[in-house]
């Protein structure tokens, strides 16, 4: 049974591989392991760092990786490399079934087999394959480096200014961290200095959805805001959170944290939006956009409002920016559940099956359409 582990290539910032110690995990359990070519480059691992703990895995070029029997790759690799894939082969990725319609049908029509990594769960619908906690933390850190830099007189360093208040708009899975991660400013070095310096801390307000769409309240909550995150699951994913023209109602120097990450898709039906409306889409390469910035109407479709502005810190992947980190937290997620597939195979995976072979057929295309066929 073979395994191919290309690279990413979406993006130049896109640094992510699984390390050496996984692979090596991978090849006790039986599987025949192909990496792309120069996997690992990213951070700085070499082709010895691999075969020094996996002396029987190969390098191939990314069209032979693409061959194989199952390609794991952590980002959906597009739909071009995916029409390479042989039919009856697997593809394990994040491939988010519920908000891309689109890629389920081309897992179908290319006769694929499929794992999402995201819809990996247990029977409380917990995610077993997640980096939430990064995703609270690396985005609340970029988001309180920026506010230093725009935060008003008598500046944010200084015993004299008021406590931080941040916004959360949402209160699921990712909520929770951000809590965490707000009081401690993203970043416990920076809580230790200001904490020695006798500067206020921050302030946490929690906005459940059910209370968005209230203006009035909204207003309110808002005009007292320095950094408003947005960490909420949309029951309509075509509908925004927050129209754009609330923005207006946030202090000029306030920071927009998107957590939720949802992308613009206006060709989807229904189509889906951004949860707060008109901000732009970044990435590992570009995570922070001022007001002013050109790239804003780059990645902001035409015909979506999106006149008020704040700075957005907003990244594709928050976990990535710290790829070694991300990538020893997914491995250690992903050994159990990789080992009941080369036991149980695509086609052997059932929910009656123990712990782990229930979450992984949970993930599989087979259940996710079966159970859009019974809703239907």
């Amino acid at each position: 049974m073979t395994i191919g582990l290309p690279r990413m290539h979406l993006e130049p910032g896109e640094r992510r591989v699984f390390l050496p110690e996984f692979v090596a995990a991978l090849v006790d359990m039986g599987y025949t392991v192909i990496l792309e070519e120069d996997y690992g480059t990213s951070i700085s691992l070499t082709e010895e760092d691999y075969r020094t703990v996996a002396p029987s895995i190969q390098f191939a070029g990314l069209e032979a990786v693409y061959q194989q029997d199952h390609v794991l790759v952590l980002r959906f690799p597009g739909d071009e490399l995916v029409k390479t894939m042989k039919p009856g082969a697997c593809l394990i990725s994040m491939l988010h079934y519920p908000t891309r319609p689109r890629r389920v049908d081309l897992l179908e029509s290319a006769s694929l087999q499929a794992i999402s990594l995201d819809t990996i769960m247990d029977g409380s619908r917990q995610r077993l394959v997640e980096n939430l906690a990064s995703v609270a933390w690396n985005g609340l850190h970029i988001s309180f480096a920026e506010l230093r830099k725009t935060y008003p007189q008598p500046g944010f360093d200084n015993p004299g200014r008021p406590p931080v208040r941040v916004t959360l708009l949402g209160a699921g899975a990712v909520g929770k961290h951000v809590i965490q991660a707000a009081v401690a400013y993203g970043d416990p070095e920076l809580r230790d200095d200001l904490l020695a310096k006798g500067v206020p801390g921050v302030m946490v307000q929690v906005v459940d959805y059910d209370l968005t769409g209230h203006s009035g309240i909204m207003q309110e909550i808002f005009t007292q805001t320095d950094i408003l995150v947005d960490a909420t699951q949309r029951p309509d994913p075509s509908q925004p959170v927050i129209p754009n023209e609330w923005i207006s109602w946030l202090p000029s120097h306030a920071i927009i944290t998107d957590l939720s990450v949802d992308p613009y898709l206006l060709d989807n039906t229904p189509p889906v939006v951004r949860g707060i409306e008109g901000i732009p889409q970044g990435s590992l390469d570009k995570y922070v956009f001022t007001p002013e910035d050109p790239d804003w109407d780059v990645t902001v479709p035409h015909g979506i409002a999106s006149s008020e502005r704040r700075t957005v810190v907003t990244c594709y992947s928050w976990p990535g920016i710290f790829p070694k980190r991300c990538m020893a937290h997914y491995g250690k997620q992903l050994k159990p559940l990789l080992r009941r597939l080369r036991r149980k195979m695509y086609g052997g995976l059932s929910m009656q099956g123990d712990f782990f072979e229930r979450a992984l057929y949970r993930g599989t295309l087979k259940y996710w359409l079966a159970s859009q066929s019974y809703a239907a």
